[in-house]
C-alpha cells in the first residue's frame, strides 16, 4: 500500500540520522554566508583634511567592483580624489555555494518526509533508492566543487578588502595625499561557512554508502557473492 505510515524509528538508523545532520548543516552553510555585511576603512590625509575616515561597505553576493569608497570631504581633497572602487566580482562562486545549500535543505526535507512516512514505498520500488543514490553522489560532488570555489573566492575577497588595496588606489598617489589602512570587518562567519561546506561534503560522501546499501545494486552484489560457485569435478589419481 502507498498510504502514509509514520515511523520515526528511522532517525535511529544511519540513513535517517545522517539526513537530519545534512539538513541542519545545510542551514548553517547558507546562514553564515548569505547575510554577511562588512566594510573596509581607510584613513586619508590630503589638502585641508587630516586622517579622514573613508569607508566602502560591501555585502553578499560580493560584487566588489560596484562598491565605492566615500569621499574624504566635500571638496574631494581639492579635486584630487576620484571615485575609488574595490576590485573583483565574486558573486558566481558564493551564489553557487548558497544556492546549493538551499536546494540541499529542500531536498533533505523531501527525503525525510519519504523516509518517515513512505519508507515502505521507498523499499518496495527499486527506482527510489537508485534515484536517491544518484542524487546523493551528485550532491557530494557539488559540495566539493562549490566549497573549494567559495574558499578560493573568500581568499580573494580578503585580499580585495585588506591593506593590499592601497597601492592600487590612484587617488592616494596624488601629491600631498596619504592613505593608511584602518580596518576591515571580521570575516569569521564566512570562514565558518567554508567549514560547514567541508562538513557537508564529508557527510554526503559518507552517506553514499548507506544509501547504496538500501539500493538494488547492493542487493544484487550480495546475491552474486553468496551464490555457490561451479567447480569442475576432481578425480583421484
Amino acid at each position: 500500500m502507498a498510504g502514509l505510515r509514520v515511523d520515526f524509528g528511522l532517525f535511529l538508523e544511519p540513513l535517517g540520522f545522517i539526513k537530519v545532520l545534512e539538513w541542519i548543516f545545510s542551514i548553517f552553510a547558507f546562514a553564515t554566508c548569505g547575510g554577511f555585511q562588512g566594510e573596509t576603512t581607510l584613513l586619508v590625509s590630503c589638502k585641508g583634511v587630516v586622517n579622514k575616515t573613508v569607508t566602502a561597505a560591501f555585502a553578499y553576493p560580493f560584487r566588489l567592483n560596484t562598491v565605492v569608497f566615500s569621499a574624504p570631504d566635500l571638496k574631494r581633497c581639492g579635486g584630487t580624489w576620484t571615485d575609488v572602487y574595490l576590485v573583483g566580482n565574486f558573486s558566481s562562486s558564493v551564489q553557487f555555494f548558497v544556492t546549493l545549500a538551499v536546494l540541499v535543505f529542500l531536498y533533505c526535507i523531501a527525503a525525510l518526509v519519504v523516509y518517515i512516512g513512505y519508507k515502505h514505498v521507498y523499499q518496495q520500488n527499486s527506482k527510489f533508492p537508485l534515484t536517491d543514490l544518484a542524487i546523493t553522489v551528485v550532491i557530494a560532488f557539488l559540495w566539493l566543487v562549490s566549497t573549494f570555489a567559495w574558499a578560493k573566492a573568500l581568499a580573494d575577497i580578503k585580499m580585495s578588502t585588506g591593506a593590499s588595496i592601497i597601492p592600487g588606489i590612484d587617488s592616494c598617489k596624488a601629491p600631498g595625499t596619504t592613505c593608511r589602512f584602518a580596518s576591515v570587518t571580521s570575516m569569521g562567519t564566512l570562514n565558518v561557512s567554508v567549514v560547514f561546506g567541508l562538513l557537508n561534503m564529508v557527510l554526503w560522501g559518507g552517506n553514499v554508502w548507506f544509501v547504496y546499501k538500501d539500493s538494488n545494486l547492493h542487493n544484487q552484489s550480495n546475491r552474486i557473492s553468496q551464490s555457490p560457485g561451479i567447480y569442475p569435478s576432481q578425480r583421484g589419481i
